[in-house]
């Protein structure tokens, strides 16, 4: 039993812990829109910042990683596998979504609602409108067009400067949450985002990891675990007065220390790395998006439970895992691919040398320039629907 070494951390390439806390965040949700009463103790809407926090560790360590192989970031390549990635299985289900609201002659609603939807301005949408979990989509969208500029054009390679250009954008966005609201202002949600990205870049530097790596042993990183669980359900019995701005921030934060703690050999973080877990940690993002659909399969499939309840929650969750199986099988999958190809033929340099592979030659042609495989690196994530 030791902690987990620098080089060990360099050297994962999937990390099948964080695919299990997807799950759970995902399956938390779904009990949230659908569970009723007897789930209100785990507060599932605040799994939506899990996603953003696992987001942002999981897309700054794949950037970390090719600029450190390739000496840079290509821009063209990330927005390209981004594009793939994200929008096939995006519009797709929106399409569904409004093929189902003409044929129950509703369409008015999500019509009016389109020019936000496909400008990804989700969060702008009222509070009645469908699809209104899409949210979260907007908001990462918008970060991920302006966060690889900031961090790895602006002030490329430099640790230093890229660790206060992050800090200072977390100072930014919490100096914008207007100290009082009806409901959650939208810059807290980037706050999440960021403590992720910034763990990512904390982790990804040689000092900084040794600073992180006590929590990596396996007893420490037991304790966080169950110390972040008895977070979670402690949710519940946040003060009103210190308001939800608070909470996620403080929630957002917990769930950044609990990270490294997922990457060591803990039985727990082993636990959640168990292939049922994975399997739905990789199909979260389809799950989130066809959730109210597969609600709706549901209660037509057996109408006696069509009401908030544990039977009715668990219902969603199973129809929707078949369907997001689907979709992830013969959308995500090959349009990830589709990305990755299309990436490979941005012009990038060969691999620096010394960054474990042989740099490629100056006329080798950029059809053979090999860049990261999107699931031979890490996963990318996507958020869970609004609480």
């Amino acid at each position: 039993m030791r902690s987990l070494r620098y080089d060990d951390f360099q050297a994962m390439r999937r990390f099948p812990a964080l695919d299990g806390l997807r799950a759970l965040a995902a399956v938390m949700v779904i009990a949230f829109h659908y569970g009723g009463p007897s789930w209100t103790w785990l507060t599932g809407w605040i799994g939506v910042h899990l996603f953003f926090v696992l987001s942002g560790f999981l897309i700054t360590t794949l950037l970390l990683r090719e600029e450190h192989r390739y000496g840079r970031v290509s821009l063209r390549a990330f927005y390209l596998r981004r594009f793939f990635r994200i929008l096939p299985v995006y519009l797709l289900v929106l399409f569904l979504y409004w093929g189902l609201a003409r044929i129950n002659g509703t369409a008015d609603s999500i019509e009016r609602g389109m020019k936000y939807y496909l400008l990804f301005l989700n969060e702008l949408l009222a509070p009645n409108a469908p699809f209104l979990h899409s949210w979260t989509i907007g908001i990462e969208q918008k970060f991920y067009l302006f966060w690889p500029a900031i961090a790895f054009v602006a002030v490329a390679g430099v640790f230093r400067r890229r660790l206060l250009v992050t800090l200072c954008l977390l100072v930014l966005f919490i100096a914008m949450i207007p100290p009082d609201i009806a409901w959650l202002s939208w810059p807290i949600h980037y706050v999440a985002i960021l403590l992720g990205c910034l763990t990512a870049i904390v982790v990804h530097n040689p000092r900084g990891f040794a600073v992180l790596r006590p929590l990596t042993h396996p007893v420490v990183a037991t304790v966080v675990i169950l110390g972040f669980v008895g977070v979670q359900v402690c949710v519940q019995f946040w003060p009103t007065r210190l308001g939800q701005e608070a909470l996620i921030g403080s929630y957002a934060a917990a769930t950044a220390v609990l990270l490294p703690a997922l990457l060591s050999r803990s039985p727990l973080a082993r636990g959640l790395g168990v292939r049922p877990l994975v399997f739905v940690g990789e199909r979260s993002y389809s799950l989130y998006l066809v959730q109210a659909i597969a609600a709706r399969a549901a209660a037509g499939l057996v109408p006696a439970i069509a009401h908030r309840s544990t039977a009715f929650f668990l219902a969603t969750t199973v129809v929707g895992l078949v369907i997001a199986d689907v979709l992830y099988r013969w959308i995500e999958l090959p349009m990830i691919e589709v990305g990755r190809r299309l990436a490979a033929r941005v012009s990038r340099p060969g691999p620096r040398d010394g960054a474990g592979t042989t740099a490629a030659p100056a006329e080798a042609p950029v059809e053979n320039v090999q860049i990261p495989r999107p699931r031979e690196v890490l996963p990318d994530t996507v958020p869970a629907t609004r609480g």
